[in-house]
C-alpha cells in the first residue's frame, strides 16, 4: 500500500513538472514574439547541469515591460502576485515562478531587509550578479538551450567549488552562510578559501529561526555527510550564533578504550553520518536527525577524568545534557513535538546497547520501549550511535538483540489490555485515584499479565 502511494505521489509530482514545464515554454514563445527572452534560473540549471532532478522550475523574464508581462499572463492564466512590487508572478494552478531582472540594496541587517528595483532591461550580467553562488548565477534560454555563464559557474561546477559572485552583495545576505555549508554538504562540495574567509566576516544574529532551520534540514535530510554543513561552519568559526552547545564539545576528551576517534565533536560528526544511512528507515527522519546532533551535548558538562588510569568518562551525561538540548532546540524552533523528541531521545539514548551488553531481561526492555517516545527511532539512534567511532565494530549481536526484545514488546502491546471503560464496567467512577489505577494495570501490561488478571489485580489494589 505505501509503495503504491509512494509511486502515485511520485506520478503525480512528475505530472506537475511537465505541466510546469509546458508553460513555461508557452510563455517563453509569446514573449519571444514580443521581442523579449525567458531563462530557467537558480537551482534548476545548476542541477540540470549535475544531472540532478529538480521539479522546481523558476523562470526570469527579460526585455519586456512590466505591464507587457502582465497581459501576456494574464492570457494564459490566473495571474497570482506572489511579489509584485518585487517582479514575481505565478500562475494559478501551476507551481512556476516568474520573475523579471531585479537590482537588490541592503538597507538593514536582516534577510528581508532589501530595497528592490525591478528593471526588464537590465541584463543578464547585473540581473545574475545578485545571486550566492556562482553555480546558481547561471542561466538557460528556455527555448534555445543556450547557457549563460557571467561567472564562471559551469568551470565551478566541474570542480565542485562554491564560489560567491560578488563580495559587497554577498555579505548582505547573512543566509548565505549557512546555504554554502549546506550545498558543501549535499553536493560534496568544497567552499572556494576567499568565500571562506568573506564568510567568516558576516554576523548571523539577525537570521530568523525558521530561516537556519530552513538549511539546517537541508542539510540534514539531504545531505550523505551531514557532518560537512557543520565542520563547514566551524572552520568559518560560524558555529557560536547558532550552535553554541554544539561548539562547546570540540576539544572535549572521550576514553580512547570506546572512542578512539577523539573528542566528542568527532564522535558527534561520526554519529551524525552514520544516522544519516538510516534516516530513511526513521518514523521522523528530521527529529530523528536532530536527536543525533544533540545527543551527547551534555558530555561537556559532566566529564570526569580518572587520573589513576588517565581515562574519560562521561558519567550521567544523558541526563546533563537535558537543559543543553532544550536550549539548543528552543533557539532553532518552537515546535513542542520536536522538542520532546528529541529530549526524550537524549535521556534514553545509552540504554538500549546498554541493556543488550548486560543480557537485560524482557520486562526492562518493555519499559525501556515504553518510556521512548519513538522506539523504533531510539534503536537507529543507539545503532548510529555505536558505529559513529573509529574503527570496524559490529553491530550485529546489539541488533539482533534489540529487535528480538522490540518483536515481543510489540506482541505484547497487540494483546488486550485494561482499560478505563474496563474499570468503569466492573462498577468503579472516575475518581482521583483512577489514573494511579490505569498506572498500576500498564505495569502488569509491561509485564505481560492476561487482561482478565490484570483486571483482577487492579481491582484488589484499589481495595487496599
Amino acid at each position: 500500500m505505501e509503495n503504491k502511494q509512494a509511486e502515485q505521489k511520485q506520478t503525480n509530482k512528475e505530472d506537475s513538472f511537465s505541466r510546469n514545464l509546458a508553460m513555461a515554454q508557452q510563455l517563453a514563445r509569446r514573449i519571444d514574439a514580443e521581442g523579449g527572452r525567458v531563462f530557467f534560473v537558480g537551482g534548476y540549471v545548476r542541477d540540470l547541469l549535475m544531472k540532478k532532478e529538480n521539479k522546481d522550475i523558476d523562470i526570469e523574464v527579460h526585455g519586456i515591460p512590466v505591464k507587457k508581462l502582465e497581459e501576456i499572463l494574464s492570457g494564459a492564466g490566473y495571474v497570482t502576485e506572489m511579489g509584485a512590487s518585487f517582479g514575481v508572478f505565478g500562475l494559478k494552478g501551476y507551481d512556476l515562478d516568474i520573475a523579471m531582472p531585479r537590482k537588490e540594496e541592503a538597507i538593514g541587517r536582516g534577510h528581508k531587509d532589501f530595497k528592490v528595483d525591478v528593471d526588464p532591461f537590465l541584463g543578464t550580467e547585473k540581473a545574475a550578479v545578485r545571486r550566492d553562488f556562482t553555480m546558481n548565477a547561471l542561466m538557460q534560454d528556455v527555448l534555445t538551450g543556450e547557457i549563460v555563464d557571467h561567472f564562471g559557474g559551469v568551470e565551478d561546477l566541474k570542480k565542485g567549488i562554491l564560489r560567491h559572485v560578488n563580495p559587497e552583495t554577498f555579505v548582505e545576505d547573512p543566509l548565505r552562510v549557512l546555504r554554502g555549508a549546506q550545498f558543501a554538504a549535499r553536493f560534496d562540495f568544497s567552499i572556494a578559501p576567499d568565500t571562506k574567509e568573506l564568510s567568516s566576516t558576516v554576523d548571523l544574529s539577525t537570521l530568523a529561526p525558521e530561516r537556519i532551520m530552513g538549511e539546517l534540514e537541508k542539510a540534514l535530510l539531504k545531505a550523505e555527510h551531514p557532518s560537512v554543513f557543520f565542520d563547514e561552519l566551524r572552520d568559518m568559526d560560524q558555529l557560536g550564533t547558532w550552535f553554541p552547545e554544539l561548539a562547546a564539545v570540540i576539544g572535549v576528551p572521550q576514553d580512547p578504550v570506546h572512542h578512539p576517534e577523539g573528542d566528542v565533536w568527532t564522535h558527534t560528526m561520526l554519529v551524525l553520518d552514520q544516522a544519516a544511512l538510516l534516516r530513511d528507515q526513521a518514523k521522523e527522519p528530521l527529529y530523528f536527525m536532530l536527536a543525533a546532533l544533540f545527543h551527547d551535548l551534555g558530555k561537556a558538562v559532566s566529564k570526569e577524568k580518572l587520573e589513576k588510569d588517565g581515562r574519560y568518562h562521561a558519567y550521567g551525561h544523558e541526563q546533563a545534557g537535558l537543559p543543553l538540548v532544550k536550549k539548543a532546540v528552543s533557539r532553532l524552533t518552537n515546535e513542542h513535538a520536536l522538542s520532546k523528541y528529541v529530549l526524550n531521545m537524549t535521556k534514553l539514548h545509552m540504554r538500549p546497547n546498554m541493556n543488550a551488553k548486560q543480557k537485560a531481561k524482557q520486562l526492562a526492555m518493555n519499559r525501556l520501549f515504553d518510556e521512548s517516545i519513538c522506539p523504533e527511532d531510539l534503536l537507529l539512534l543507539s545503532e548510529a550511535d555505536y558505529l559513529g567511532r573509529a574503527g570496524n565494530w559490529d553491530f550485529s549481536e546489539n541488533r539482533a538483540y534489540l529487535e528480538e526484545h522490540f518483536s515481543v514488546f510489540q506482541e505484547m502491546m497487540a494483546r488486550p489490555y485494561v482499560m478505563g471503560r474496563d474499570l468503569i464496567e466492573a462498577g468503579l467512577k472516575p475518581d482521583k485515584q483512577f489514573s494511579e489505577l490505569l498506572s498500576f494495570a500498564h505495569k502488569l501490561r509491561l509485564s505481560g499479565v492476561p487482561k482478565e488478571d490484570a483486571l483482577r489485580q487492579t481491582l484488589a489494589y484499589r481495595k487496599q
